[in-house]
């Protein structure tokens, strides 16, 4: 055989090898399976249904959030440093805001109902570096439970007798006027941090 004819024929097998690849590759071939399609809507899963009631023994819903902007914040009375620090933040956010401080408010959930009864609530948010409009919050043991699921508060009981602490998250949750989480404003932020976000 002729050195031209093999060179032919072994270009020929190499095209066909190479076109019945081509071929297998796109119609033949397991494909991965189709994704589905996933509406992205931006809402953090941040917030919703609670019954409480409030430092004057009111029964208080989520519709307290309505109608302004307004900070969320899981703590209780006895906190050593995050809930106070955070608190008197807040109280120095309204000075920063001015004006415009009427449209925010603040919302405390104790994460302590056995020791903060809707007294010790008002007892301890009327104290001069609390925040003007402020409410506190607490109830049973399961509706404090089942708001801190609501916002993804982790929080637990450390320690026993009446002594006890209670580790939580530090963070606060700056929800909008209709009710929906907006964003979060993290511990440790300045006054003048806070108000820029608000």
């Amino acid at each position: 055989m002729k050195l031209r004819t093999l060179m032919w024929l072994i270009t020929l097998v190499a095209g066909l090898a190479l076109g019945g690849l081509i071929i297998w590759r796109t119609t033949l071939s397991p494909r991965p399976p189709a994704q589905t399609a996933v509406l992205q809507t931006g809402q953090a899963l941040i917030g919703g249904p609670f019954q409480l009631i409030d430092q004057e023994s009111r029964p208080t819903t989520e519709a307290l959030l309505q109608g302004h902007w307004t900070v969320v914040f899981f703590g209780f009375t006895a906190c050593p440093d995050v809930c106070p620090t955070t608190l008197q933040a807040l109280a120095q956010t309204e000075v920063q805001l001015g004006a415009r401080a009427e449209q925010m408010r603040v919302v405390f959930i104790s994460l302590d109902p056995e020791r903060d009864t809707p007294a010790e609530l008002r007892a301890y948010l009327s104290g001069p570096a609390m925040p003007t409009h402020v409410t506190g919050l607490t109830g049973s043991a399961e509706q404090v439970a089942a708001a801190a699921r609501a916002y993804r508060v982790f929080y637990e009981r450390v320690g026993t007798g009446s002594n006890y602490n209670i580790n939580h998250s530090t963070a606060a949750y700056l929800m909008n006027p209709q009710g929906r989480f907006e964003r979060v404003l993290a511990f440790g932020m300045t006054p003048q941090d806070m108000a820029r976000q608000i």
